[in-house]
């Protein structure tokens, strides 16, 4: 069969590169592949089936280049940081001005703004791809970055290997330079929230009811035929339903309470306090895993204050399914404010109903909630979701259960930073007069910084300025 020269490339074929090629070849894009190590890439070949003619292995980026026909899309799927920009610099003596690169890793938005700008020989596209191996393989959600013509360019083949959602493929161009990357991390950010949230009514099911893994497996998959429909509560199921092959225990049990990250939560939160976008439920995620690392100091609170948690009684499922739909409201509210508070200050014309469209198929924060988010950013983009009447009517209809699990936990011992700081915002939020008018008293007297006054008269100092 004769083979068409491609003029799709991909560099790293570690287990989401690999994936990805061969998504590629399968919707039927003939693909130039490469990997630093040579074996790899020919083992690649050799174990890709019937789709093996479709792919062209590659010894070296200069065989890559030759292999393909111009102009080229190159895609890297090498580790964020100083790899990309090596590989970027490697390229450079074999591309032409029309030949464009595309960094499909979790690249730090910030570096992909500094590439962007940095008058490289050839176009450039930071490209989010979310959804993990399985994902990759047979259709990730994808948020692109760049040149709108550079997107529009290489669309057909994304589109065609993006997740669907009643048809309609789950990848869209975001804005330029680092506008993919962003929303990537912003996604990213409520993936910890939402993991958090979840984790944390798991444990008040598990500490607090003393509910067993295989009833707290049947729990979650009875929530994910409901509102809280998504794939973080389906694989939430499984996992606890699973057992251990080893002792025959629930895996859950037996697996170190240790949180594993890569920094991009965390890439989250320091871009939100940059912002002034305040994201409280993701912040407290971060910090939970940070927490969950202090293995040793948490064992020695326990021995000095006691064990924790204690058994809660009047907590019920009910009450948690519904805590746990308010937490994800909020939290994708944060998100998408954050979101559009960026868009202000990059420039950049986010638009929030077709990153919420993204979302809905592909991505591990896919969730049934995401088609009416959607619906009401594109009513009213400006406005927070907590305000949509669609989410005002669920809040209402979740908020005593949210209040309720909140104020157990507290007095039982039980920690959900998560939860907590998304009531703690909602009850800021929903205050006209808040409490701030302490601080900028406390502010004047000390540094003399002024305030505003309620009746918009000109004095702006306390009587402690005359002193």
């Amino acid at each position: 069969m004769a083979v068409t020269k491609p003029q799709t490339g991909l560099i790293g074929l570690g287990t989401m590169g690999a994936a990805l090629a061969l998504n590629i070849a399968e919707k039927g894009f003939p693909i130039a592949v490469w990997n630093r190590t040579t074996s790899v890439t020919h083992a690649f070949k050799a174990g890709a089936g019937e789709l093996a003619d479709r792919i062209t292995p590659a010894d070296s980026l200069a065989d890559l280049v030759a292999a393909m026909a111009p102009p080229r899309a190159i895609i890297l799927m090498v580790p964020a940081g100083p790899a990309v920009d090596d590989m970027l610099a490697a390229l450079t003596p074999h591309l032409s001005p029309d030949d464009l690169v595309i960094d499909a890793g979790n690249a730090n938005f910030h570096d992909t703004n500094r590439r962007a700008a940095a008058g490289l020989p050839f176009r450039f596209l930071g490209m989010g791809v979310s959804g993990g191996e399985e994902g990759a393989r047979h259709g990730p959600a994808i948020m692109g970055g760049g040149a709108r013509e550079d997107w529009d360019r290489i669309a057909p083949v994304l589109h065609a290997i993006a997740a669907k959602h009643k048809d309609q493929p789950c990848a869209d161009w975001m804005g330029p330079a680092g506008a993919g990357h962003f929303v990537k991390t912003v996604h990213n950010g409520i993936e910890y929230a939402d993991m958090q949230m979840i984790a944390e009514v798991y444990g008040i099911m598990r500490d607090g009811l003393h509910l067993s893994a295989h009833r707290i497996a049947e729990t979650f998959a009875d929530w994910n035929r409901g509102v809280l429909q998504s794939y973080l509560i389906e694989i939430s199921a499984e996992v606890a339903a699973a057992k251990d092959p080893l002792t025959g225990a629930a895996l859950l049990d037996v697996i170190l309470d240790k949180a594993g990250q890569k920094g991009t939560g965390r890439w989250t939160a320091i871009e939100a306090q940059h912002l002034s976008a305040p994201i409280p439920v993701i912040e407290a995620a971060v910090a939970a895993r940070n927490i969950s690392a202090r293995l040793d100091e948490r064992r020695a609170g326990e021995a000095v204050y006691g064990p924790a948690p204690e058994p809660t009684p009047g907590v019920t499922l009910a009450d948690l399914q519904d805590a746990l739909t308010a937490g994800k409201i909020l939290c994708y509210a944060q998100g998408f404010t954050m979101t559009a508070a960026a868009g202000v200050a990059f420039g950049w014309d986010l638009q929030l109903p077709a990153i919420a469209r993204v979302w809905r198929a592909g991505c591990i924060i896919r969730s049934s909630m995401l088609d009416a988010m959607a619906q009401a950013l594109t009513e009213d983009p400006a406005r927070n979701l907590i305000l949509a009447p669609r989410f005002t009517a669920e809040i209402k209809r979740c908020l005593p259960a949210l209040r309720r699990i909140v104020a157990a936990a507290a007095l039982h011992g039980h920690a959900l930073p998560a939860l907590s700081a998304g009531l703690a915002w909602f009850d800021a939020m929903r205050t006209a007069r808040g409490t701030a008018n302490m601080i900028q008293a406390q502010r004047d007297f000390f540094g003399l910084h002024g305030f505003d006054r309620l009746d918009g008269k000109d004095l702006h100092h306390g009587p402690w300025a005359q002193a």
